[in-house]
């Protein structure tokens, strides 16, 4: 019963607010907690504006954020705290801090308050400035993951806070000065400064540095970041179905149908490549184009595997279709299989002769028997035991 009136106050809560209520946040210091941003890493000499996009929604999701409110940015130094303002190297603009450029005594820890008569509610987030000299820069790299052979669109991440319009973002792989061009091979720009790999390779991986300069009142300021691609690298398919050596059989004027079944990993599913071959052709090139027909293309999933069966019909089998040389290939960007099989014609004449012997010798059986019938010799009636009887009579 209490739980049936819980759930009836609450169904009542949400008719009446039209939403769910919100659990309270923590109290510390008499200020209300919110869950900490994730930190940053950026580079020293590069333009950095920090932000607090979960202390900004939680004050959007409980209304109580007036339109007139003012904003307390200030960086934790021992028992004090730095505040600042909208001029200067470090600059507060409402939930923001712009450090033009950072600097490594930038790094700390920074808290966004609001408050006000009756209400306090705080929220924290880590920046952290590296000197661009000393730093590994996977430190400071953005994941990003990729499957061999897919095409690959990486947009420079974490900008939307500073104005990119008429901006050309470069891109830089390693630790190469060259900004990557269009004409070098697998790696293309795009609209927008993304950058597009259109199959991609083990060689690909690494790490990729998109670079641009912003103006910030008047004045450019450079700003760029990493990212670390890592490429998954694909197993090559394995023909499961036929096995090498396989012989199919068939009679004259029949027909004939073969399945190649492949297992692969279900990523690559779609791009790997199955076929059936004649004679080292292709179906549609080889003597067989007019009575074969390969398709049906199916694809299942298999526990952890994806399985591909493709079917190969040739109708109307004639004596030039004996002993031909048939293939089921499978082929990804991890490598390539092939299973060799063979179609054996089965020769009619000796199908007919073992049929005649078969019947000749059921022809023989029936006969045997019937003779056996006919011809057997009729057993003597014996009249011992009524001689016997007939003579004890007589003796009385």
């Amino acid at each position: 019963m209490v739980c049936l009136a819980l759930m009836f106050a609450a169904v009542i809560t949400v008719r009446v607010s039209g939403q769910p209520r919100l659990p309270p946040l923590p109290i510390k210091d008499g200020c209300h907690q919110v869950d900490p941003e994730v930190g940053i890493f950026r580079k020293e000499g590069e333009a950095v504006i920090l932000h607090f996009p979960i202390f900004s929604g939680v004050l959007k999701a409980r209304k109580i954020l007036p339109p007139a409110a003012k904003f307390v940015i200030s960086k934790k130094n021992g028992t004090d705290a730095v505040t600042y303002e909208a001029e200067g190297r470090v600059q507060q603009h409402a939930t923001q801090l712009w450090f033009l450029p950072a600097q490594a005594s930038d790094s700390g820890e920074y808290s966004c308050t609001y408050r006000n008569e009756t209400y306090c509610v705080t929220g924290s987030i880590t920046l952290s400035v590296f000197d661009s000299g000393s730093v590994d820069m996977a430190k400071l790299s953005y994941p990003w993951t990729a499957t061999e052979g897919e095409e690959l669109t990486i947009f420079c991440p974490a900008l939307g806070s500073f104005n990119k319009s008429n901006t050309l973002i470069e891109w830089f792989k390693g630790s190469s000065l060259t900004a990557l061009q269009p004409s070098q091979r697998d790696f293309f720009h795009w609209d927008g400064g993304m950058l597009l790999i259109p199959a991609v390779m083990s060689s690909h991986a690494g790490l990729y540095t998109c670079q641009l300069t912003v103006l910030i009142n008047n004045q450019q300021y450079k700003v760029s970041r990493t990212l670390q691609v890592h490429v998954q690298e694909v197993k090559p398919p394995a023909i499961v179905s036929p096995l090498n050596g396989t012989v199919f059989e068939s009679s004259h004027g029949s027909g004939l149908e073969m399945f190649c079944q492949v297992l692969t990993e279900c990523p690559t599913a779609d791009s790997t490549l199955v076929m059936w071959q004649v004679d080292e052709q292709s179906v549609e090139s080889s003597y067989l184009s007019r009575r074969a027909l390969q398709g049906g293309r199916e694809v299942t999933r298999v526990s952890t595997m994806c399985q591909i069966e493709l079917r190969l019909i040739i109708a109307d089998i004639s004596e030039e279709d004996d002993h031909v040389e048939i293939k089921c290939v499978a082929q990804n960007v991890g490598g390539r299989q092939e299973v060799v099989a063979l179609i054996k014609v089965e020769d009619a004449t000796v199908t007919w002769v073992i049929v005649a012997v078969v019947a000749l010798c059921f022809f023989l059986v029936v006969v045997s028997i019937f003779l056996y019938v006919l011809f057997k010799p009729k057993e003597k009636k014996k009249m011992d035991y009524f001689l016997a009887r007939q003579s004890s009579t007589f003796s009385v």
